[in-house]
């Protein structure tokens, strides 16, 4: 069974990739970025289809399943949260519980950075290679813009979320090396 379930969550191109890449280099857990299974969907179907939302909820359960269950040290997985949203919070305890009840420790970290930050990294080689759908920069920019203003992304100041195991980083101006290291101290992965 997997000892640990660590899920990042945060606004797009605020490094929830990137920092869980580093976190797997130096934890041993395995990294699933939400975008594994949005490409793969995105190629098959259109977001608009019943059957885009279907198999991507598949891949991703079935990953949590054979993930919280199987001989794994653990899982990093990755999701851009609307905090506006009770069903997100509910989305995320589910997974936690699937792990929780199969033994694992379950930590969630909240990255945060600037608009102007995102921006820039919203262009990042590492960024447009993990993620074809990122790849057209103009229309991911509108993108972001569009969501940021119509969803709330991070947390409020001081806001209690309902996570046992919960720690908020602002990685504006901290390198993703440095922040996989903050996030592995802070949680003793």
């Amino acid at each position: 069974m997997a000892e640990t379930l660590l899920i990042i969550i945060g606004p797009h191109a605020v490094g929830k990739m990137t920092v869980g890449q580093e976190l797997e280099k130096i934890t041993g857990l395995r990294l699933f970025h939400n975008h594994m299974s949005i490409e793969l969907t995105r190629k098959l179907f259109e977001r608009s289809d019943e059957e885009y939302w279907l198999l991507n909820r598949t891949i991703r359960n079935t990953v949590f399943e054979l993930f919280a269950k199987g001989d794994f040290k653990g899982l990093i997985f990755t999701y851009m949260c609307d905090f506006d949203m009770q069903s997100e919070f509910d989305y995320l305890n589910g997974i936690i519980e699937l792990f929780k009840k199969n033994g694992a420790k379950c930590h969630v970290v909240e990255l945060c950075a600037d608009f102007e930050a995102r921006i820039g990294r919203n262009k990042s080689e590492n960024r447009l290679l993990h993620k074809e759908s990122k790849r057209d920069i103009a229309s991911g920019e509108a993108e972001m813009r569009k969501t940021s203003a119509e969803h709330r992304l991070n947390s409020r100041e001081g806001e209690s979320l309902p996570f046992e195991s919960y720690f908020k980083l602002d990685n504006t101006f901290i390198p993703p090396k440095e922040a996989a290291e903050i996030i592995k101290c802070k949680f003793t992965l």
